[in-house]
């Protein structure tokens, strides 16, 4: 009897363990392998399972540790923390504010752009966050910003990191859901940038409807100015124009250019012609202000000269990281190993590469890398005896009789995703819940895509929809993590601004809490747009041409009619001669088989079957 009920409820029984083992503090990598075993175990002593259920485990742990595509976690991770310790958040923050501070709304909306500079260098929304808390935030609460939207703008630009490639949370789930990291970069492209979008017109609205909420930058704050007073943007906008025309003419030509260069038959991918066009109008904008400096043509004005040099280096840097995995040159780990190279070539060439600074980085690196390796061993060890009972049958059925059918199982998954990632980290939800879910996805999802979608785009698109959520989830109170990293660097205390000497009050943590909710919506209005539209997701990767495996065996058969002479045709020789009515056959070693034509006539009868 208690075998029988071990039996039918063993997965269930597995989950209430692991959720024990977590309960009790345990480490989340220590726990799931401890469930893995003990419930391992237990099943192999009621007979469930074979006594070598673990026989292959370690192999698999090495398999784990030989991973080339977790390998790109510690190079971006590395390259991350170069550039946020060596100072660029703080230079990019005060050039990009000088750049919009003259208009309403100006300091938000350069958080928002740096936010997205840090999501695609740092990749990691705690330091993104701090940064732009530590930074942003005195001066926005000194200038008079509404303290709902200058918390909420700083918390959601922190968790732009989570969805804007090179992030980490896009490698995990590449890698978790078995598909390549270069097309989930692609796929993530457009809804990340289209979210950045929407922020910014948010705040251009909140600018319009509620002008005292978001003032502009007083004259005194603006400290870019020419020696006749002016301002400097009109040749920021010329040299902004001229950048702009080059980057429309460069995408033009791009396919004519690239494509003879790597082989490439197919038409370039949209975004890669994209992020190519950015790199040349970014690299044409550095080179004319190197050259303006150098031979002090004084052709650009201060503030143009400081936003090249300050927005142009990260900008290259991250387009030539996407710009090679795009194009297929390097892999994401060997684009993650050219970006910690860029990384720490602009530090050194900022005279701020040190040693405390490079040991603290390849500290952090080390730590983290250590601590991904170990819940995914951790994880490896709980499926080993999720699988050998047959859980993913059982989550399968969970979702069988769900009203809604896909649809309704993609709506309950982000709303599980969404509850989890107020509680756990986006590693732990990746290496414990996607698995589990990654069969059913592939059975039940491909109905909502577009007719003709490759079946690869599934679990990508799937994948996209996931980054999504967990980004929403950081900001949700009153566990978003998002709000704990802003309430832990924002004044707890009434202090005296060192500027204008004035007493700002403490932000309050209702204040931050209140300040996420709008950006909430904002996220998932885009989390609904991406799943209402999947090719807002599948349309900016690379398609692989398709091969209609039953009308390329019918050709080949063709051929090979057209190819065998008939025997009671004349001769083609000019005498008229007839060929004799039976030609001797020829050896049997010297008949040839054709391997095309079995593999095509394999992947017909795979077609036809049910």
């Amino acid at each position: 009897m208690e075998a029988s009920f071990l039996a039918q409820n063993f997965v269930p029984l597995m989950f209430a363990g692991l959720f024990l083992f977590l309960l009790s503090g345990i480490p989340v990598a220590f726990g799931l392998a401890a469930t893995g075993l003990l419930f391992g175990f237990i099943g192999m002593e009621a007979g469930m399972f074979g006594s070598n259920l673990f026989q292959a485990l370690p192999l698999r742990v090495f398999g784990i540790m030989q991973n080339d595509t977790l390998l790109a976690i510690p190079f971006f991770t590395f390259m991350g923390i170069i550039l946020e310790r060596s100072g660029m958040a703080e230079d990019l923050l005060e050039t990009v504010g000088q750049v919009f501070g003259p208009v309403r709304g100006g300091l938000a909306i350069a958080v928002i752009l740096v936010g997205a500079l840090l999501a695609a260098t740092t990749g990691v929304v705690a330091a993104a966050v701090i940064s732009m808390g530590l930074i942003s935030l005195p001066i926005m609460l000194r200038y008079g910003y509404n303290r709902t939207i200058a918390t909420g703008t700083i918390t959601a630009s922190g968790t732009l990191a989570q969805a804007i490639p090179p992030s980490l949370v896009l490698i995990v789930l590449a890698d978790q859901l078995g598909r390549s990291v270069g097309d989930m970069y692609a796929g993530a492209l457009i809804p990340g940038l289209m979210l950045v979008g929407i922020y910014l017109a948010f705040i251009a609205v909140i600018a319009f409807v509620k002008p005292h909420w978001v003032p502009a930058l007083p004259q005194e704050a603006r400290i870019y100015r020419e020696a006749n007073g002016a301002s400097g943007h009109r040749s920021l906008l010329v040299l902004l124009l001229i950048c702009t025309v080059v980057g429309i003419a460069w995408s033009k030509i791009h396919q004519g250019i690239i494509n003879p260069l790597i082989g490439r038959e197919l038409p370039a991918p949209g975004d890669e012609i994209f992020i190519l066009s950015m790199t040349v109008a970014s690299l044409l904008a550095l080179a004319l202000a190197i050259v303006n400096s150098v031979f002090k043509f004084g052709l650009l004005s201060k503030l143009a000269e400081r936003v090249t040099f300050v927005l142009i280096p990260p900008l290259v840097l991250i387009f030539l990281v996407l710009g090679t995995i795009f194009l297929g040159i390097a892999t994401p780990t060997e684009g993650g190993a050219m970006g910690a190279l860029g990384a720490l070539i602009m530090a050194i060439s900022r005279g701020r590469l040190k040693g405390t600074l490079l040991v603290q980085a390849l500290d952090n690196t080390a730590k983290l890398s250590c601590f991904v390796l170990f819940i995914l061993i951790g994880s490896t060890i709980f499926s080993f005896t999720f699988n050998a009972a047959d859980g993913h049958i059982w989550v399968e059925h969970l979702f069988d009789k769900m009203p809604g059918g896909a649809l309704g199982f993609l709506i309950v998954v982000n709303i599980l995703v969404f509850i989890l990632g107020c509680f756990i980290d986006f590693f732990e939800i990746a290496f414990i819940v996607i698995p589990i879910l990654v069969p059913v996805a592939e059975k039940l999802l491909p109905g909502l895509l577009p007719p003709g979608t490759p079946p690869e785009m599934v679990l990508i698109w799937f994948g996209v929809i996931l980054a999504m959520n967990l980004q929403t989830s950081f900001l949700t109170p009153p566990f978003g993590f998002a709000l704990f990293y802003l309430r832990s660097v924002a004044a707890k205390k009434d202090y005296k601004d060192r500027v204008t000497g004035e007493t700002i009050p403490a932000v309050q943590t209702s204040q931050i809490y209140k300040g996420s909710i709008a950006f909430i919506c904002l996220q998932l209005v885009m989390v609904v747009a991406v799943i209402a539209w999947p090719t807002l997701v599948t349309g900016g990767i690379e398609k692989t041409v398709q091969i209609d495996a039953d009308k390329a065996l019918q050709q080949l058969q063709m051929d090979d009619k057209a190819e065998k002479p008939d025997p009671f045709m004349p001769s083609p020789g000019g005498d008229g001669a007839s060929a004799p009515a039976t030609a001797p056959a020829a050896p049997a070693s010297a008949e040839k088989e054709d391997p095309m034509k079995g593999l095509l006539e394999s992947m017909s009868r795979d077609a036809k079957k049910p």
